[in-house]
């Protein structure tokens, strides 16, 4: 019997280093963006405390590109965001409070037919 190989899905999952999407890749990125003001602070205390900050924000990063929100059932907030990335649920709270911590639902109206 011969082998085969079996095709599976695998847009957007080219990964870096095996562990870094490229979206990962960016918040970490950013996150050591962010560290590198801490760095330059603390690099004038004892340089090992200014990597350390950079590495602790670029942590922060990549957790935020990759990790998913799990359900938690004691707080409401995991549960109504359950399985969703954390990414996507900071940018939904940025324009929620941006558009003026309003929501629009639009549903139809149903007849009576009777």
């Amino acid at each position: 019997m011969g082998t085969y190989k079996i095709p599976r899905d695998t847009g957007g999952e080219s990964r870096i280093l095996m562990i870094f999407s490229w979206k990962a890749l960016g918040y970490t990125f950013i996150g050591a963006i962010v560290g590198i003001p801490f760095f330059l602070i603390f690099s004038k205390i004892k340089f090992t405390i200014g990597i350390a900050f950079i590495a602790i924000f670029g942590f922060i990063g990549f957790s935020i590109g990759t990790f998913k929100i799990p359900e938690i059932d004691t707080f409401e907030v995991t549960r109504k965001t359950a399985g969703a990335n954390i990414d996507e649920v900071i940018k939904r709270a940025i324009k929620f409070k941006i558009k003026g911590k309003k929501i629009y639902v639009y549903a139809k109206e149903e007849k009576d037919d009777e």
